[in-house]
């Protein structure tokens, strides 16, 4: 007998608070951060271009519309590979894994290997901007840090790895912007600043999550054994209103 995908049964599934995550967020924990009617919402755009409709049709996409101005850009996730809507042009995207840690028990949060995590704010934007610039972690604008905890770590003086939390939903943070400078990979950073975010949401009674690009192998292979499951496909467009 056949089993069924996982990432099949995860789309099949009842509703959940992973659901439209985008969209469940901006009006439920992060209601505060969002513009927008009860068909399309978008974060403020200085926090964030991640943008959600409450359904993914010619409504949801006309209302978002009238949220921009021409030439606008916003980042949504969809159930489905993005179709051409009328008033928008696909610049890019992505198969997108959403995954989400299990109920096991957390890594060390030091290991072996303990480092300086430093709390990062409006002061390390320049720094923060440089390494994201340098490893495309996804998108990161002037108040994307004011979401959640933002740790990083130097040396030299210099921020060479980062991490922080960006969706949040009811009994849920997502872990997002994990990058790590090309010159000082390999030393376990990542793994380490995930591994501090992901206790210190676990102490708040809530499930880290993240979301990876589909053919981002080596990723996927370090949150798996930091104990993340795969629960959905996703699929990440970038468009630009007309």
């Amino acid at each position: 007998m056949l089993t069924a995908n996982p990432i099949e049964k995860a789309l099949t599934a009842p509703m959940n608070a992973h659901d439209n995550v985008i969209w469940q967020a901006l009006t439920t924990r992060q209601a505060h951060l969002a513009e927008g009617d009860g068909v399309a919402k978008r974060f403020i755009p200085e926090i964030s271009p991640l943008a959600a409709v409450a359904e993914p049709n010619l409504q949801g996409f006309d209302s978002l519309a009238r949220l921009l101005h021409a030439g606008d850009v916003v980042g949504v996730f969809l159930p489905e590979p993005y179709s051409p809507m009328p008033g928008w042009t696909y610049l890019r995207g992505a198969p997108l894994l959403e995954m989400v840690h299990g109920n096991g028990a957390l890594p060390s949060a030091n290991g072996s290997q303990p480092y300086d995590f430093v709390p990062l704010g409006s002061a390390d934007l320049p720094q923060m901007f440089t390494l994201v610039k340098l490893t495309e972690p996804g998108p990161f604008n002037s108040r994307t840090h004011e979401i959640g905890t933002y740790l990083g770590v130097r040396s030299e003086g210099n921020l060479v790895a980062m991490a922080g939390e960006r969706l949040q939903v009811p009994g849920h943070t997502e872990i997002s912007a994990v990058c790590t400078h090309p010159e000082h990979t390999g030393r376990g950073y990542a793994r380490a600043l995930m591994t501090k975010l992901m206790h210190q949401i676990r102490a708040r009674g809530e499930t880290p999550f993240l979301h990876v690009r589909q053919d981002n192998v080596r990723a996927i292979d370090i949150y798996k054994r930091l104990g993340f499951n795969e629960r959905a496909l996703l699929h990440y467009a970038v468009l630009k209103k007309d």
